[in-house]
């Protein structure tokens, strides 16, 4: 069972997403048929794509959309990037007894910030065997620093967003 509650991207945002991006571009749905884009994380429901669904990669801005519902003013901390979501309501994550896109062996960051939004930290997280342990534990130790009120999950990689976290 984890501790933390991985956060998908909010039904509200997603209904903007799907007509107009973070970015101002429309929507451009498309089926993943054999392309790199089967097995990408999807960010509405918090799994991997499928052979055959509808999906559109979006600009998104996660920092700049909390802000607006905090109040808070991460400045140039505000960024966008691509992100994959259903092209059509899917439902939604439901939570299940692990975090998404724990592959073990996996690299992610794990992005501090404060109330401001500002950065105040991150660490690198190679995904252990014992997937859910690794994630509790990269998480205490964020909201370990007082600061930190919520977290973003990325792949190092490539620096995509995958889920966020907030202090509980």
């Amino acid at each position: 069972m984890t501790r933390y509650t991985a956060l998908p991207i909010d039904p509200t945002a997603l209904k903007e997403l799907r007509a107009t991006d973070d970015a101002g571009r429309a929507m451009r749905p498309f089926t993943a048929t054999g392309d790199a884009s089967v097995g990408s994380p999807l960010r509405c429901c918090l799994r991997p794509i499928a052979e055959g669904e509808r999906v559109a990669l979006v600009s998104y801005a996660p920092l700049r959309r909390w802000a607006a519902e905090t109040g808070a003013t991460p400045g140039a901390y505000d960024e966008q990037g691509p992100v994959f979501i259903h092209a059509e309501d899917c439902g939604g994550y439901a939570p299940e007894d692990r975090y998404p896109f724990d592959r073990p062996g996996a690299r992610r960051t794990v992005r501090r910030y404060d109330a401001r939004g500002h950065i105040v930290g991150g660490a690198l997280l190679e995904i252990p065997q014992e997937t859910t342990a690794g994630f509790d534990a990269a998480f205490d130790e964020a909201f370990g620093d007082p600061r930190v009120v919520h977290v973003h999950v990325r792949a190092l990689e490539y620096g995509c967003y995958h889920f966020a976290v907030r202090r509980p």
